[in-house]
């Protein structure tokens, strides 16, 4: 019976399954963890290489080149001019400090508001409320973002519901400008800057909060000394979200804040409607100098290591 069989194999041309070869590279990669988690990551980091790097690499290039005033074309001939431009002029200066401002505001913003909410979904709710309370913080971020800034548009406006709300009292709304962008930014980015201090509360033992009201500290005096310490640099790295995404945005500035402008808004209108790319890649330098300055500052404080 089994002669029959294995000529009836052979004829019918279907090879034997080949197990050999897997159990080999199994066994390889079992031996060399380190080449394991090498070829496991090597796609991201080639796409993330080539996504960031390259253009960021291609953008400094650009930021040298100049444009022909006559025919408006690209000249590819290295220049100092658009760095010194950016560097010098008083109207990016001016756009510089204003758009740190605004970042820094933002950022201060949502820290004072994210602080109480992530303590409460972290130390005071029930494991139900929590789930429902980290859902209802998702939730904004389901939205566009178009629509959300919109939405600020038309409460912030002198005829929208907040100054239908003010006006029994006397009050009036900010209406469009800074103030509108900040308010308008600051409900953008809270839920980046309430996720990693929820999750830094989240990693504070509640022995030591109990420890520290068994020895006599008051509540505001175990805030301070014990868990602010403990998730500082969960603050900080919601800090990062706030404060560059800030940094780089245009489309909320145009949509409320007027005539006022900021880094974003000069790149775009130096792509779009000047069609000065290197200028525009110059003046994107600045955020980029920016922030990675400020992840130099705040690498030493673990934060990182939270995002």
């Amino acid at each position: 019976m089994s002669s029959a069989a294995a000529p009836t194999q052979q004829r019918s041309g279907v090879p034997a399954p080949r197990h050999g070869l897997a159990r080999r590279g199994s066994a390889f990669f079992s031996r060399h963890p380190r080449l394991r988690l090498g070829f496991l990551i090597a796609a991201p980091l080639l796409w993330l290489g080539i996504v960031y790097v390259v253009a960021l690499a291609a953008l400094l290039v650009t930021a040298f080149w100049s444009v022909d005033s006559f025919t408006g074309e690209i000249t590819q001939s290295w220049t100092l001019d658009n760095i010194i431009t950016v560097l010098t002029g008083s109207l990016y200066q001016v756009v510089t400090l204003r758009t740190v401002g605004v970042a820094l505001l933002v950022t201060v913003i949502d820290v004072l508001i994210a602080l109480p909410i992530a303590f409460f979904m972290a130390k005071v709710a029930g494991p139900r409320m929590q789930r429902i309370l980290v859902i209802a913080v998702l939730m904004p971020l389901w939205a566009s973002y178009l629509v959300k800034a919109y939405a600020w548009r038309s409460v912030l406006s002198q005829d929208g519901i907040l100054q239908w709300l003010l006006t029994p009292f006397g009050g009036s709304t900010p209406g469009y400008g800074l103030t509108a962008t900040i308010i308008t930014l600051s409900y953008l980015w809270l839920p980046y800057v309430i996720l990693p201090i929820y999750a830094g509360l989240e990693r504070v033992p509640d022995s030591l909060l109990e420890a520290s009201g068994d020895l006599g500290g008051r509540t505001w005096m175990t805030l301070r000394l014990v868990t602010l310490p403990l998730i500082w640099p969960a603050i900080i790295a919601g800090s990062i979200f706030s404060f560059s995404l800030s940094l780089g945005d245009y489309l909320t500035v145009n949509i409320v804040g007027g005539a006022n402008q900021m880094l974003g808004n000069l790149v775009f209108t130096n792509v779009g409607a000047a069609n000065n790319l290197p200028l525009a890649a110059a003046i994107a330098l600045i955020p980029i100098a920016i922030i990675f300055g400020y992840l130099a500052l705040v690498r030493r404080t673990g934060a990182l290591d939270n995002l």
